[in-house]
């Protein structure tokens, strides 16, 4: 830098410090516009939490008002079939024949204790019941469905042949992976589950199989159906 004169080395350090000014600008307007948009998003999340308790609590005093009205007329009230059942994989892959072993991977049951979310028509209920010997279900109550998704929920983050499982810490990977479906935050993913909502599909798929614990000492009573094969 010897022979460089005086004059071009403060002309070099001034259009750098200029650029790194330019620089740091662009980055807090970024910054800024992060900020209100998390601002806007919790503040939404925060009015979509309150609107969905209300309906919750709408939903069981009608329920309850219902059976009342009924068991006064002498009869009986018969709540309306289940939407959504949470399936649990309980056998491994030992003696299972080509039709159910397909019927498991299609519905992500690959390995041993993995659960999910399945929605209920006639395709799912003949499936399950060709899966019966290998699963266990039933049907997921609002503070399942919390439990499961706060304490154990994942995400399934890549393309096709290069997943990977995240912990979901955050609502911003929600944000990022669902937000063009109108799902932000956790309590979101809960709603379209627990109602069996218009974006199941999605948030399902975005979730990876929850990963359960055997209960300790193992199953107590995992025993053959009636007209199951043994052995």
């Amino acid at each position: 830098f010897r022979n460089i004169p005086k004059e071009k080395c403060n002309e070099g350090l001034q259009k750098k410090v200029e650029r790194n000014e330019l620089l740091r600008k662009i980055q807090q307007k970024k910054i800024q516009k992060y900020v209100e948009r998390k601002r806007k998003r919790m503040i939404g999340l925060k009015k979509r939490a309150l609107h969905h308790a209300k309906e919750y609590i709408k939903k069981d005093r009608e329920l309850i008002d219902l059976v009342r009205q009924a068991k006064a007329e002498g009869s009986f009230y018969k709540e309306a079939d289940a939407k959504v059942v949470f399936v649990v994989r309980i056998k491994g892959i030992n003696k299972i024949t080509p039709k159910p072993r397909l019927i498991l991977k299609l519905f992500r049951l690959l390995q041993l204790h993995n659960g999910v979310f399945i929605k209920m028509n006639k395709a799912t209920s003949e499936m399950l019941k060709l899966i019966n010997p290998y699963v266990t279900f039933g049907y997921p109550t609002l503070g399942t469905i919390r439990k499961l998704l706060y304490k154990r929920g994942y995400a399934k983050i890549g393309k096709q042949g290069a997943r990977t499982r995240v912990r979901i810490s955050n609502d911003d990977i929600i944000d990022e992976h669902l937000g063009k479906h109108g799902i932000h935050g956790m309590e979101d993913i809960v709603h379209q589950i627990y109602t069996c909502g218009p974006k199941f599909k999605e948030v399902t798929n975005f979730l990876w199989p929850f990963k359960l614990n055997p209960p300790r000492k193992g199953f107590v009573a995992k025993r053959h159906g009636f007209a199951e094969t043994r052995g």
